[in-house]
């Protein structure tokens, strides 16, 4: 669950030929991703409101590494902001999960420019348990891999959200390391479970 990202140890994860990784492609800011139940967008800062209720839950928010908790609305939107300029540079596209017209999370790839390739992904609580962090996590990887041309993602977990580390091995990550990190909601330092996964033909 998001934030999985960054943290000390980081460096072995990063691959060794990323400052020759090719140009990313121009990838359309109305670029959607579709699966069976749900339809995934690009964040817009009228979000705001929604994405602060889903987050203003401490269930939530305490997986969400790099999150301040509690964060205003203001901050919310400054946040959202920022998605738009990280899409068109190609260092991060983040989406909106939306269910019947409703956003109800968020599943992106960051960290490209870094040669992490970090995968992420939350959902509102009341959406926990239906297999739909795994649905929309999927769009995303076959996103990353297929569109993208990234040769190697990365993701990772709090030690005590099994469930994510559940959805990450239905996507065939797989377990590299535990690195210590800081939690930002917590305000402590949290052991993080980390994965990585390439694609089929790369194995």
């Amino acid at each position: 669950m998001r934030r999985p990202a960054g943290g000390a140890g980081e460096a072995d994860l990063t691959p060794l030929a990323s400052a020759f990784m090719p140009a990313a492609p121009s990838i359309p800011l109305d670029h959607q991703l579709q699966t069976p139940r749900l339809s995934l967008r690009r964040f817009l800062v009228s979000d705001a409101e929604r994405v602060s209720e889903i987050a203003a839950n401490w269930n939530v928010a305490r997986m969400l590494r790099l999150a301040p908790y509690p964060q205003t609305l203001d901050e919310k939107r400054g946040w959202l902001s920022s998605h738009e300029a990280e899409w068109i540079a190609g260092e991060a596209y983040r989406f909106a999960v939306v269910e019947d017209g409703v956003v109800i999370g968020c599943a992106d790839v960051d960290e490209i420019g870094a040669g992490l390739n970090e995968i992420g992904y939350w959902l509102d609580q009341r959406c926990w348990g239906r297999g739909l962090a795994t649905e929309a996590a999927t769009a995303v990887r076959d996103f990353a891999f297929e569109v993208l041309g990234l040769d190697r993602l990365t993701s990772g977990h709090a030690f005590d959200n099994p469930n994510s580390g559940h959805v990450l091995e239905k996507l065939g990550f797989r377990w590299t390391s535990d690195t210590t990190v800081w939690s930002l909601p917590r305000q402590a330092e949290i052991v993080q479970r980390r994965y990585a996964l390439r694609p089929a033909k790369a194995k």
